[in-house]
């Protein structure tokens, strides 16, 4: 069952406080970006957010999951806790780096 539109509309209202939220879809699911930088996958209408160490105390209680087949292990993150996803998308912007720029082909 791949995600609906209005799962990742609702996933994306949930963390509307923070600039520039946008989604992207790619091969039928869904990478949610702030700031520009990739911060949830969302398959299957479920919200997983990687496993970062930085992350790892806060998530300790969370389910984890495999969000496609050949996936590391990832946090399911219940996004109408409204506290806990603050504070992890506060934590998972700031430790994430922009994606590098692919270069053109000539």
């Amino acid at each position: 069952m791949a995600t609906t539109v209005d799962f990742i509309q609702f996933v994306c209202e949930q963390i509307h406080g923070y600039a520039n939220v946008r989604y992207k879809k790619m091969f039928g699911e869904y990478m949610v970006y702030v700031n520009d930088k990739p911060i949830l996958l969302v398959c299957d209408n479920t919200v997983y957010v990687k496993k970062l160490d930085e992350l790892s105390d806060l998530m300790k209680n969370s389910d984890r999951g495999i969000p496609y087949g050949g996936a590391k292990e990832h946090y399911i993150l219940d996004v109408e806790n409204a506290e806990l996803t603050d504070k992890v998308i506060e934590i998972a912007e700031r430790i994430t780096p922009l994606p590098k720029k692919k270069s053109k082909r000539q």
